[in-house]
């Protein structure tokens, strides 16, 4: 943390550094604004529909490092509870007007964001990979995904059906829905605007407001947000972001009494954090998708002809290697039928060598702290006399050293089914392969984790594709595809990957209360 001093950062210099960042659309562009500036890009909140700094006198400030270079690239408040205090009070105040409002209304402004975040895609695409370690390519898929959840949400609200009853001679009964209130909406470092997006737009649809809080690892995207809503006109306090870190940002946002509801998403140890620290407040609404250590089943038949033998190849590939592996989706646990197991693991670490390239293909990992993270399981597998397919322990880095945080793609096989490697997310380019003798034996250990959020099989029958996609405990399975997704399918885990679901009706549940009406027949 810095001791950088608020008053340093006037609002003139503030508003003058969001004019140059929205300016830098290239990487060129924001390279050189980066390293032409004497003083690293200063990140402040949105509050009550403008930038401005926490004014707390104990306000500390983060340094933030550019993932692939390991330089500092920005600096941002660690807001207190003070400051967040004063960002619900704004987002109560903005929900006594925002939640009247008609649904025509709303869907006006979330269209106008979704079409500046268009206007603007190459934009956030640059500073999204610039600010998390991911490549311009995946960043471009992600905005598209953020573009698309204001889209989606502004014409879902447009259509809203209830359920009526008649109780015959009695009464007829309906149910009507409201806004929940004022939403905590917290958001992780691997996906920073697709995943805060995701998140903000239900909330605007529905007539709830909300005080966000990104990952201080990753603010940028967040900080850009905020920017483009005040060009889109949104209402004053409808969205609020502070930033800073989680015990003392999130957790003071969390733990507000003003606060209605909180949507987060992020680690398991967080999530309960979360669930202990609303214990007393049983009103509050709280969607919580989490951790996940999710298994990928490969079959034999889906190795048998070529068109899918390359199909479940590139599959799997995908579903281990996209974003780094910084991805809650990802299948780093990959199972395959005995039969075809030598086959599999030898094509496959071929197709990965060719395709993931780091560095190309493959970017940084988003911070040193993470780095590290990786870098111990992958010590610990070298420990473990686990066989590396692909790659090895990366260097240990100096932090005083200016470097970026690469990670090969690594491919283990050989590794212990109680090893930590196969049970703990790691949550990077990692992945292990180990053998199945038959299906029963693929579903136990596809369920074998205390995690619940996804997982993948690939195979050619069509009864096995329901006979055992019915039986692996995930939220989400995909069957010879990864991360295709409706936005109005239900998102979220089992067991300890979380509790509610998000998307289209689902969401409605998490920001809406709903309340039934009995009308007499007489």
């Amino acid at each position: 943390m810095s001791n950088m001093k608020p008053e340093e950062w006037t609002r003139q210099a503030l508003m003058d550094c969001a004019d140059a960042i929205w300016s830098c659309d290239t990487l060129e562009k924001a390279n050189s604004l980066i390293h032409s500036r004497p003083t690293p890009i200063c990140l402040p909140n949105y509050v009550a529909g403008e930038l401005r700094l926490p004014s707390s006198a104990a306000t500390t400030f983060i340094d933030s490092f550019e993932p692939k270079t390991g330089a500092l690239l920005c600096r941002l408040p660690c807001a207190q509870q003070d400051d967040v205090e004063e960002a619900v009070r704004h987002a109560r105040t903005a929900f006594q007007t925002w939640s009247k409002t008609t649904r025509a209304e709303r869907s006006g402004h979330l269209r106008r964001v979704s079409e500046l975040l268009q206007d603007h895609r190459e934009l956030f695409a640059v500073w999204e990979s610039i600010d998390q370690g991911k490549t311009l390519e995946r960043a471009r898929i992600e905005v598209d995904r953020a573009i698309s959840n204001f889209s989606y949400f502004s014409t879902y609200i447009l259509h809203e059906q209830t359920a009526a009853r008649m109780i015959d001679g009695v009464a007829l009964t309906y149910e009507h829905r409201s806004p929940a209130g004022v939403f905590a909406l917290i958001s992780p470092w691997n996906m920073p605007l697709y995943l805060l997006t995701w998140k903000i737009a239900p909330c605007l649809a529905f007539g709830c407001t909300a005080v966000a809080k990104p990952s201080e690892v990753t603010s940028m995207s967040a900080y850009l947000l905020g920017v483009l809503l005040l060009k889109a006109g949104l209402p004053a306090g409808v969205v609020n972001i502070v930033l800073g870190d989680g015990p003392t940002t999130g957790a003071a946002l969390v733990a507000s009494p003003l606060i209605d509801g909180v949507s987060f998403t992020g680690g398991t140890p967080t999530g309960i954090a979360i669930r202990r620290a609303t214990a007393h407040q049983i009103r509050k609404h709280l969607s919580l998708e989490l951790g996940g250590k999710n298994p990928n089943l490969v079959f034999a038949d889906s190795m048998m002809a070529p068109a899918t033998r390359e199909r479940t190849i590139r599959i799997a590939a995908s579903a281990a290697f996209e974003n780094q592996g910084e991805i809650c989706l990802c299948g780093s646990r990959i199972y395959v039928e005995r039969t075809a197991y030598e086959d599999f693991v030898r094509e496959f670490t071929e197709y990965v060598a060719r395709k993931y390239v780091l560095r190309e293909t493959v970017g940084a990992v988003a911070s040193l702290q993470h780095y590290h993270k990786i870098r111990g399981y992958l010590e610990l597998a070298a420990e473990e006399k686990a066989t590396f397919r692909l790659g090895a322990v990366p260097p240990l880095l100096d932090k005083n050293e200016i470097q970026g945080y690469w990670i090969a793609p690594t491919i283990l096989t050989d590794v212990a089914r109680e090893s930590a490697l196969q049970t703990n997310e790691i949550f990077g380019p990692v992945v292990t392969i180990s053998p199945f003798e038959d299906e029963e034996e693929a579903v136990r250990l596809a369920n074998e984790s205390e995690y619940g959020l996804a997982a993948v099989l690939l195979t050619t029958d069509g009864a096995r594709m329901r006979r055992v996609g019915e039986q692996i405990e995930a939220g989400l399975v995909w069957v010879n595809c990864w991360l295709v997704r409706e936005l109005g399918t239900p998102f979220g885990g089992m067991k300890n990957s979380g509790t509610g679901r998000e998307g289209g009706d689902y969401s409605r549940d998490v920001f809406t209360v709903v309340r039934t009406l009995h009308l007499p027949a007489y």
